[in-house]
């Protein structure tokens, strides 16, 4: 028998691997640790825990569309303004008559279609036109904003109450829920996510396509239907995202979640996807998106200023992106 030497450049390589997709995780758990010494009592609560993961939730469903976006080496700079686009949506269906069960399922729908759409304009134009994605979405930023701004009125939406209204609360009903709704909708997308991504040809793709686009059309992926997919998919996502805002808000709000978009690429990035494509997990985006939750729910409790929470949080997205950078050199 013959023992295999393993080059040192190769140990090196697998080293950086391995740590940078425990990187997330140890984050998460570091945050987590230092604000719970730093606040035993308060912030280990359980109610306060239970509010950081509500307060995850809007971020970490649209991280979920917008992994699949960055794995596939594009980006959405349009989700924030979608969602202002599905809460408006979402209140005016709820204000065509009785809050029956029917219309309050059609309000959802709507909201989440009207996003879907959205994305679906996003994957097309960059698919067709071969127009580079951030000048698309920054493009359709407006346009949806634009819309949100013109079916409301420029104002915001009251709607009557529904059980949409109970998606997102701490204390749900019925109270066996233990986490709000919105938390258990988000655990399940997460799984579906997981599933598309490492069980389905479609995952396969999305890799590829992030990995070298060219080579993935040699092999024979539809590459441009793949991108229409992809974006579509975000904008389902997204909308799902903005049925949570909705609930949270409880009114539909066309100046709602401003820069949100932001935040949502930021989990994306901080959960270990590579901006470069080809790389990214769903699990990694929804750790990312709890990372920033712990922090600005820990810096509130300790009276942290909010431009200093905006200082953190940017230190740590260059910091991934730095991380990032110096892994693609190890493998180089």
């Amino acid at each position: 028998m013959t023992n295999k030497v393993v080059p040192a450049e190769k140990s090196h390589s697998r080293i950086v691997k391995a740590l940078s997709g425990l990187g997330p995780l140890l984050g998460l758990i570091f945050v987590f640790v230092l604000f719970g010494v730093l606040s035993p009592s308060a912030f280990a609560s359980f109610y306060n825990i239970k509010t950081i993961l509500t307060q995850s939730v809007i971020v970490g469903i649209a991280a979920l569309g917008m992994t699949f976006v960055i794995i596939s080496e594009g980006i959405d700079l349009s989700v924030g303004s979608m969602i202002a686009l599905g809460t408006v949506v979402i209140a005016m269906i709820l204000n065509l008559g009785e809050p029956t069960t029917a219309l309050i399922v059609l309000a959802a729908l709507g909201g989440i279609l009207a996003c879907g759409i959205m994305g679906w304009l996003n994957g097309f134009l960059i698919a067709q036109f071969k127009i580079v994605p951030f000048i698309v979405t920054l493009g359709t930023m407006q346009i949806a904003r634009g819309i949100a701004k013109w079916i409301a009125r420029e104002q915001t939406i009251s709607a009557p109450i529904t059980p949409l209204n109970d998606l997102m609360l701490v204390d749900p009903t019925p109270a066996w829920l233990v986490f709000a709704p919105g938390i258990w909708i988000g655990l399940l997308l997460l799984g579906v996510s997981i599933l598309l991504l490492v069980r389905t040809v479609f995952g396969r793709h999305v890799y590829a396509i992030g990995s070298n686009e060219q080579t993935a059309r040699l092999c024979g992926v539809k590459v441009n239907k793949r991108k229409i997919q992809i974006y579509t998919l975000c904008g389902i996502l997204t909308g799902i995202a903005a049925l949570m805002q909705y609930a949270n808000l409880t009114v539909g709000d066309p100046t709602a979640a401003v820069g949100l978009e932001l935040d949502i690429i930021a989990a994306v990035v901080i959960g270990g996807a590579s901006l470069s494509g080809g790389e990214g997990s769903a699990t990694g985006s929804l750790i990312g998106a709890l990372i920033m939750a712990v922090l600005r729910n820990g810096c509130n409790m300790l009276g942290v200023p909010n431009y200093v929470q905006e200082i953190i949080i940017g230190s740590i997205i260059v910091g991934a992106v730095l991380v990032d950078q110096l892994k693609h050199r190890v493998k180089k």
